[in-house]
């Protein structure tokens, strides 16, 4: 993926590469190479890239997208229906459908960390849909996601599989029974099982711009649908392929599986689902702002935001006088710079000056605010915002956020939108972890793992880490993100400093220096931790495996034959059922009457694979839950 190109709205990637004959197909791939690496120059809302001496691609983006085919021009021979249109749409982000979908009524501006500051929409929630959701938590500040798909304000079209680029047609939208999907939204559904299947099949090597484009047009499909939130995550995928693609270091296997599995859990459930499940699969375009009167907020840290999608900026969180949470975000089409640059610009709110770094350790005064459910503060004309005085962490009323026990807080975590924790502990060592050097600490008799909130280099995060790693025996406050796992681990995200407990250092924003260190104490002895004892990780690994590689990963003779009685001999019965299920289906190859091999079953291996998704996420918020000696009370809301 070229950054510097204009992003591209999905609609457009899938019509040009449909366009393509057989021949071009098999060399769009080299050709999307090609393009990615070659230089973009930007004249005002025109990027060329020259491909070769006597061919430029021109992608004109007159509001920053590219939002029609037309819009993709070429300099060779055999345009408009070369390969050189379909590269450069395949090559540049994909387009945030906010910014290319008609118009809708107003609202007050989303201040989501992972949306451009005016967009109105939010992101699809990430509800399990293989489950039915649970009770709506209480209204928190959503920390970053990827951008969301938004649903077009014009009614889905009548056939199943439209053309991309076709304009919804103005007839009325057709009215289901009450509390079931429409004929759009199933065929939606059965378009987005295919391609993600397809996807499934093939892995990340063989996942490439046409399968891609495939999915695109499966996401298209759905938004016009009313399908927002499957939309949202198909477009996840798209973007989570094409970092694994291109070597991308912020790309993770894990992000991977779960947009695949909630693709997928999506269009397995929406056909029979009722009433409130429905409504989550479907998810919902836009935030509701509500009017929320006068609120006095504090400072809590702020956290640099920076997606694999192409946008950066920075969140500042803060509190009222209840513990109740509220966000403050700048988040714009941008790379590492701008997210570490948004930290000195002014807020969105108000009238006030203050910046997010200034806002993070002071206060706001909010008077007409408006509020979405999940925290969001709105930026609408009628905000009124002036600056006040802020608190420490240990003083009211933020001190109070600590005082909750840990086990609360997790359950809380796990069960609700709310992911953050706050805890006091003391650094006890290190430990190595395939993805890097994490700090051990005790918190309240657990031994804690406290990873790395990013590793983009140009993030302090890792550095930051790094010199805590030299502080053994230091106690802290701190603020994290619960990461699922069958041990207490989390991601670090801002902490008291270690030599001045008044002050507070933000680990994505501020540099930490060795001078700022505390002289080591020799911590107590704590036991390191016995993670993995149920091998659900076998499980897990085979999950990961076939996101990664595809089917033909587990098509191996003889590869993990034992990994399913070593689960039944643990007591996970079900888990050793379900690895036999998925390697079954991998395995299961048909020959017809001349003996030659008949093509896989891709449905029946992508449903196999959900089935062990869905358990082994359902089976790490138990024994994360039981790690922390919190309560899992059903499946998780995020």
């Amino acid at each position: 993926m070229n950054a510097h190109l204009p992003p591209v709205d999905t609609a457009v990637t899938a019509e040009l590469v449909a366009a393509l004959t057989p021949r071009l197909r098999k060399r769009l791939d080299a050709g999307v190479a090609k393009v990615a690496g070659r230089p973009a120059v930007r004249d005002g809302d025109v990027v060329r890239v020259a491909v070769d001496d006597d061919t430029d691609l021109e992608l004109h983006a007159p509001a920053g997208v590219v939002a029609s085919a037309d819009a993709i021009r070429c300099g060779c021979l055999l345009a408009p229906d070369c390969l050189h249109r379909a590269a450069a749409a395949s090559a540049a982000p994909v387009a945030d459908p906010a910014q290319s979908a008609p118009a809708a009524p107003a609202e007050p501006p989303t201040t989501d960390p992972a949306q451009p500051p005016n967009a109105d929409t939010t992101a699809p929630p990430t509800t399990d849909p293989a489950q039915p959701p649970a009770a709506t938590a209480a209204p928190r500040a959503q920390g970053p996601a990827e951008p969301s798909d938004t649903d077009p304000a014009q009614p889905p079209p009548a056939a199943p599989r439209p053309s991309p680029t076709a304009p919804p047609p103005s007839s009325a939208v057709p009215q289901p029974a009450p509390g079931t999907a429409t004929p759009e939204q199933r065929a939606a559904a059965v378009d987005l099982r295919d391609a993600a299947a397809a996807v499934l099949e093939a892995g990340t090597d063989g996942a490439g711009a046409v399968v891609q484009a495939e999915l695109l047009r499966a996401a298209h499909t759905a938004r016009l649908a009313g399908l927002p939130r499957a939309a949202g995550r198909a477009v996840s995928v798209v973007t989570a392929l094409r970092a694994a693609r291109s070597a991308d270091p912020a790309y993770r296997l894990t992000d991977l599986a779960a947009a695949l599995r909630d693709v997928l859990a999506t269009a397995h459930r929406l056909p029979d689902a009722v009433g409130q499940e429905l409504s989550a699969l479907r998810g919902s375009v836009r935030q509701p702002y509500t009017p929320n009167g006068s609120l006095r907020l504090y400072g809590l840290f702020s956290e640099p935001v920076l997606t694999a999608t192409g946008y950066a900026g920075a969140v500042t969180w803060t509190a009222d006088a209840t513990g109740t949470l509220y966000t403050v975000s700048d988040v714009a089409p941008g790379g590492a710079g701008r997210a570490t640059g948004a930290a000195d610009r002014g807020v969105r709110i108000g009238d006030t000056t203050l910046t997010h770094r200034e806002l993070s350790r002071a206060g706001l005064v909010v008077s007409g605010a408006t509020v979405s459910p999940t925290g969001r503060l709105g930026a609408g004309a009628g905000v009124r915002a002036v600056r006040a005085s802020g608190a420490a962490w240990h003083a009211e009323p933020l001190d109070r956020l600590w005082a909750v026990p840990v086990a609360e807080q997790v359950s809380r975590a796990l069960t609700t939108d709310q992911d953050l924790l706050f805890l006091d502990v003391t650094l006890t060592g290190t430990v190595r972890e395939a993805a890097g050097e994490c700090l051990l600490a005790d918190c309240a008799g657990l031994t804690l793992r406290l990873a790395a909130a990013h590793d983009d280099p140009a993030l302090p995060h890792r550095d930051n880490l790094r010199l805590l790693a030299d502080a053994p025996g230091a106690r802290l406050r701190l603020v994290a993100r619960l990461t699922p796992a069958p041990f207490p681990r989390a991601l670090l995200l801002a902490v008291s400093h270690p030599t001045d407990p008044g002050a507070r250092v933000d680990l994505g924003l501020d540099r930490l220096r060795r001078a700022d260190l505390p002289a080591p104490v020799p911590p107590a002895a704590v036991p390191a931790p016995d993670i993995d004892e149920a091998p659900v990780h076998l499980l897990r690994r085979r999950v990961h495996q076939a996101a990664s590689g595809g089917r033909r990963v587990l098509a191996f003779p003889g590869g993990g034959a034992a990994d399913g009685p070593r689960l039944r001999r643990q007591g996970l019965a079900t888990a050793g059922e379900l690895l036999d299920a998925l390697h079954a289906a991998a395995t299961d190859r048909g020959r017809d009457p001349f003996g030659r091999l008949l093509p896989a079953d891709a449905g029946r291996f992508a449903r196999a694979w959900l089935a062990a998704a869905v358990y082994t996420e359902e089976i790490d918020r138990a024994l994360c839950a039981a790690a922390w000696g919190a309560r899992a009370q059903g499946p998780a809301t995020r």
